[in-house]
């Protein structure tokens, strides 16, 4: 191997790692925070896995299947594929709407431990979402 192509290679290795670290860097109190959600077993046991994305300013930034842009029964559908097709008045979409409710409520309570949260601010997740087959709009 010439000396051209063997520098050319531990660049491209170096810029590769450097890539890496910050690709699977993740700040250690988000960190921290998702460990207590796991460790909760209300919220390790539910069907989807609630995650502190970012920490800011006293906010942390949470996931969720839920919002006010998008209709919770085909979120529950998702969660509980029984649940699917079903209206959104079926006895049973509600007590699933009201079981979510409740497991968010416990999740904005595990993070708001922490001595350095303020607030929670809640963010659809549109990766999972997209892993389901749900094509999201851009207004959501």
């Amino acid at each position: 191997m010439d000396k051209f192509t063997r520098n050319y290679a531990i660049v491209l290795a170096i810029v590769g790692l450097v890539i890496l670290a910050f690709v699977l860097y993740e700040d250690p109190q988000v960190s921290d925070l998702n460990d207590l959600l796991e460790q909760d077993q209300a919220v390790s046991k539910y069907a989807y896995r609630f995650r502190v994305l970012r920490v800011g300013n006293g906010i942390a930034v949470v996931s969720t299947p839920r919002s006010s842009a998008f209709p919770v029964y085909r979120a529950l559908g998702i969660l509980k594929p029984h649940l699917a097709n079903r209206s959104q008045d079926d006895p049973d979409i509600m007590v699933a709407q009201q079981e979510l409710a409740d497991i968010q409520k416990r999740v904005r309570t595990v993070v708001m431990k922490s001595n350095e949260i303020n607030r929670v601010q809640w963010e659809l997740d549109r990766n999972w979402f997209s892993q389901h087959g749900v094509q999201l709009g851009a207004s959501l």
